[in-house]
């Protein structure tokens, strides 16, 4: 897999059908309500296009804006962010998979471009984080039923 060592993920099943979890996923304004990782959220992840802006406390005093570049309802949603002219990028895929009586969440990124490896450096390690995203999101979806 290309640029194996420059990744995050997480995977975590959830009692829950893909379009209650999916719901939840789009509202990114609500992302800080249930994940207390997220400091401030804005935008709808509601269609190809859609610009949204997302600041963690991973990085606390920046606001990453990324845009919706794929949207497969109740199945799959690709983010991208980065640097002007590709010289970063980031591409965060979440995957909604049926599993069982349940539905399998994905929450994978994958970091590429130019400016990399001086990036990559001051990047920390983001697994925790998106594993606290995949926690809240199950707690919040299986708490609504």
């Amino acid at each position: 897999m290309p640029y194996a060592d420059h990744t995050f993920d997480a995977t975590i099943v959830i009692d829950s059908a893909p379009e209650k979890i999916w719901t939840l996923l789009v509202d990114v304004a609500a992302w800080p309500s249930w994940d207390s990782g997220i400091i401030a959220a804005r935008g709808a992840a509601d269609k190809v296009g859609a610009k949204l802006s997302v600041t963690s406390g991973a990085a606390p005093k920046t606001a990453f804006a990324v845009k919706v570049t794929k949207l497969d309802p109740r199945k799959e949603l690709v983010i991208v962010g980065g640097a002007p002219f590709g010289l970063f990028k980031g591409v965060r895929t979440f995957t909604l998979t049926p599993e069982g009586k349940g539905t399998r969440f994905t929450m994978h990124e994958v970091y590429s471009g130019p400016l990399l490896g001086a990036i990559w450096k001051q990047i920390p390690d983001l697994d925790p984080s998106f594993q606290q995203f995949a926690n809240g999101l199950k707690a919040q979806a299986e708490a609504r039923g």
